[in-house]
């Protein structure tokens, strides 16, 4: 990976939407094509209509697989061969179904690993079959559910949600003693793998405004627990007072309980550049969160420049993380009665010395 850019696959999202025009708007800088290879997952020919209609000056060149890819160019890969009528700005069955086949034909290159890491354009989830995400709807083709997790990002602010999308009352189902431990390792892991941030602190928000079962039962004792295994996590803090008195910036991630206890704040607190970071697959997934441009009728291409620079920041973190772990380092010698490290690194005694 480090003798060649990373491969940045991003899908087009809804043929409709405003997948295309981000795109090019992106990479009209060709300054912006140093930082990776970009591989659009759609149809050159829905691409051209786009780059016509909104007098963009994009220059890209059509493939038909990953593997072709120019790494100075812009690719377009023809991810589906039937015409799609453009309507911009209008959802139609049509286009969502378009937005469908270049998702698949993205996950089906993402399984056999063509590229480093895939970006998402948006699209609507009524075209993902029950889907809550894009996210879900990959991890599902992907036949991954345990240790995936979505993180909410905006510079320094990270957060992510111990229980499923669901009503906040429901949400006490779902949160248990192991829910917390389990999701507070997969941010930990995610935050010194994905974001290689040295000893991460974690911060978990209290279920309930007063300490009640929940918390007593099972956020405390799930707190105390992390902190014996090493993942340095602390709380649970009132949601409320946590960030009024802006006791977030003290915490590298914080794990909200429920949806609405993270959404709500992450959206106050956040700038302009949010996206969701999808961990536990075997490759980088970012999705921009779309913010609409500061003129009329003009799209904001930098939460997808934003995302492009964290999957590229991810995929080579993984790497300069997983390779030293792979390969240890050896003891230099074997203790016949001590193989501690304490014995390792002993500093010897006089008498030692002298012989």
């Amino acid at each position: 990976m480090e003798e060649r850019k990373i491969r940045v696959a991003i899908t087009q999202g809804d043929a409709n939407g405003i997948g295309y025009e981000m795109i090019f708007r992106c990479f009209a800088e060709p300054a912006f094509l140093e930082v990776c290879t970009p591989i659009v997952y759609g149809s050159p020919k829905v691409a051209a209509y786009h780059r016509k209609a909104l007098n963009l000056q994009a220059n890209f060149s059509i493939i038909t697989s990953a593997n072709a890819a120019q790494s100075d160019k812009l690719n377009v890969l023809t991810a589906y061969e039937n015409d799609v009528k453009v309507e911009m700005g209008t959802r139609t069955p049509e286009s969502g179904a378009a937005a469908r086949q270049a998702l698949d034909r993205a996950i089906a290159d993402f399984a056999s690993g063509t590229f480093d890491a895939l970006v998402t354009m948006p699209m609507d989830t009524a075209d993902l079959d029950g889907a809550s995400s894009q996210a879900d709807y990959i991890i599902r083709a992907l036949g991954l559910t345990d240790d995936c997790m979505q993180v909410f990002t905006s510079g320094s602010l990270r957060m992510a949600v111990t229980a499923p999308l669901c009503p906040a009352g429901a949400a006490a189902a779902f949160i248990s003693k192991e829910a917390v431990e389990g999701k507070a390792k997969t941010l930990f892991n995610c935050l010194k793998r994905d974001f290689r941030v040295n000893n991460p602190r974690l911060a978990v928000l209290a279920y309930n405004m007063m300490a009640s079962t929940e918390e007593n039962d099972v956020i405390v004792p799930a707190v105390e627990q992390l902190k014996t295994d090493r993942v340095w996590t602390y709380g649970p803090f009132q949601a409320d007072d946590f960030f009024c008195n802006c006791q977030h910036v003290h915490f590298d991630a914080i794990l909200a309980m429920y949806h609405e206890q993270a959404m709500i704040p992450f959206k106050m607190l956040a700038g302009e550049e949010m996206a969701v970071f999808t961990t536990g697959l075997s490759l980088p997934l970012v999705e921009p969160m779309y913010i609409g441009g500061k003129e009329k009728d003009q799209v904001d291409e930098l939460p997808l420049r934003s995302a492009i620079y964290m999957a590229v920041d991810a995929a080579r973190n993984r790497v300069n993380y997983d390779e030293p772990m792979a390969n240890p380092l050896k003891k230099l010698y074997h203790e016949k009665r001590d193989e501690s490290e304490k014995v390792r690194f002993s500093i010897p005694k006089k008498h030692e010395e002298k012989n």
